[in-house]
């Protein structure tokens, strides 16, 4: 099973957050990339457009399904990860990493609360094993 960063926080939507004061580093977890298998595509949005918290940013393409990228916090993207578009297999090989996806600058650090800590988030993954 996966092990989850503890720096970090999670969602049931399977993104982590970095959080450094107001700005938030967005990607998807081990656990969601490995669900999905092996990544083929990524749509990702535009530097200084916004995303609502519980909303998609995005959309991401496996060999065995497609999602939305479901955003834990809602603000304005600052930065977005470009080199995913050259190499995508990042999201696969260093999710926690290089395999971020957007830079947000969040407008309500209450949404933080929502997420779930490495603990938290481990055990809804358990949870979600069994179920499958």
């Amino acid at each position: 099973m996966s092990t989850f960063p503890d720096d970090l926080l999670y969602s049931r939507e399977h993104m982590w957050v970095r959080v450094d004061g107001n700005i938030a580093t967005i990607g998807m977890t081990d656990y969601g990339q490995e669900q999905m298998g092996e990544i083929v595509s990524i749509k990702l949005p535009a530097v200084d457009s916004s995303v609502d918290q519980d909303e998609p940013f995005g959309t991401i393409e496996s060999a065995r399904t497609a999602a939305d990228l479901v955003s834990p916090i809602s603000g304005d993207i600052i930065n977005v990860n470009d080199d995913l578009a050259d190499d995508v297999g990042i999201i696969n090989s260093d999710p926690y990493d290089m395999g971020w996806m957007i830079v947000v600058e969040m407008s309500n650090l209450n949404e933080l609360d929502d997420l779930l800590d490495s603990y938290e988030y481990a055990d809804y993954v358990e949870e979600d094993m069994e179920a499958d």
